[in-house]
């Protein structure tokens, strides 16, 4: 009795599930992991497990359930689904090359970010950091028709649930079919549509070149692949601040990490696409200014309605700081 009343019982660590959709063998599901190690290595009373593939729920719910607390920690997209004014992430042609994925999107201080921030406080997340992929390209069966101008394509594409995004697909002359990600293989395969925007060329090859579905890969840059690491405060409220230290620098340090293999893997799986006998589709710089002069005009006036004319002006603004 005299000892138990010397010390201090010894807590069980605090379990801690980690949700993400990426495939088990994607490099996002290897930084997940690599998350989960350095935390659990710390010694500071966590025990962090992943669980990748939408073991624990699609990319659409997980914002959600871990503003319950039921999940704890999510690498995702963030969809407007909870809020339309994250439609903002999905503002086509809002920047062009690496460097500014790392200025605006990566940097958690930067505007683009306080402003995704400001609203998922009003839930209970906590965005933890950023991790911008690379730009999205279509995946598709065949060679669309006037591929490189704003013709019809006589195709029907496979978009994610936004408005903003299948607008997107119609100004370019796609015909678009909203559907969920676990829907894509299979609407590909059957013939129920021709292609998908979905993917980054690394994405591409793991994802579909490996697994022979899909021929061609169309390069427009129109649209980001972002996911984030997003944490539930209700759950970060739990903790002390030793272990919210090494939550977020881990995450900091795999978001760094990410964001440097896929902007160094970019030309190396072009080259393995390539290889695979995919036709990779590339616009020269006079059609790619036309695309993004013409997108822009067209669906940045849409985006107002959804998000808000505020909200898209301090989107912009954060762009050309």
């Amino acid at each position: 009795m005299a000892a138990s009343l010397a010390f201090p019982a010894i807590a069980d660590d605090v379990k801690l599930r980690f949700a993400g959709v990426f495939p088990i063998d994607h490099q996002g599901t290897k930084m997940m992991e690599q998350v989960a190690a350095e935390v659990n290595a710390a010694n500071v009373g966590l025990d962090m497990t992943v669980f990748p593939s939408s073991q624990l729920g699609s990319a659409e719910a997980l914002f959600e359930d871990v503003a319950r607390g039921n999940i704890d920690f999510a690498s995702a997209f963030i969809y407007s689904d909870t809020d339309s004014r994250l439609e903002f992430l999905n503002m086509p042609f809002l920047v062009s090359n690496f460097d500014d994925l790392e200025n605006v999107l990566l940097d958690m201080d930067s505007a683009y970010n306080q402003i995704l921030q400001s609203i998922a406080n009003e839930y209970g997340v906590q965005v933890m950091a950023a991790n911008p992929e690379g730009f999205v390209g279509i995946v598709a069966t065949k060679e669309p028709a006037n591929w490189s101008n704003f013709e019809d394509k006589d195709m029907n594409i496979r978009v994610w649930s936004s408005n903003t995004v299948k607008s997107t697909a119609e100004s370019l002359g796609y015909r678009a079919t909203t559907m969920s990600w676990g829907e894509i293989f299979p609407a590909l395969q059957s013939g129920i549509v021709d292609g998908a925007i979905c993917c980054t060329k690394s994405a591409t090859y793991s994802m579909f070149a490996k697994s022979d579905v899909g021929s061609h890969f169309i390069e427009y840059n129109a649209l980001l692949e972002q996911t984030f690491y997003y944490g539930s405060q209700r759950t970060l409220n739990k903790l002390n601040d030793e272990q919210r230290r090494v939550i977020q620098n881990a995450m900091s340090r795999a978001s760094a990490d990410f964001f440097a293999f896929n902007r160094a893997s970019d030309a190396e799986f072009t080259q393995k696409l390539l290889d695979s006998g995919y036709t990779i589709l590339k616009l020269n710089p006079e059609e790619q200014k036309a695309m993004t002069e013409h997108v822009r005009a067209e669906v940045w006036p849409m985006l107002e309605d959804t998000v808000g004319k505020d909200v898209v002006e301090q989107v912009l603004t954060a762009v050309q700081q």
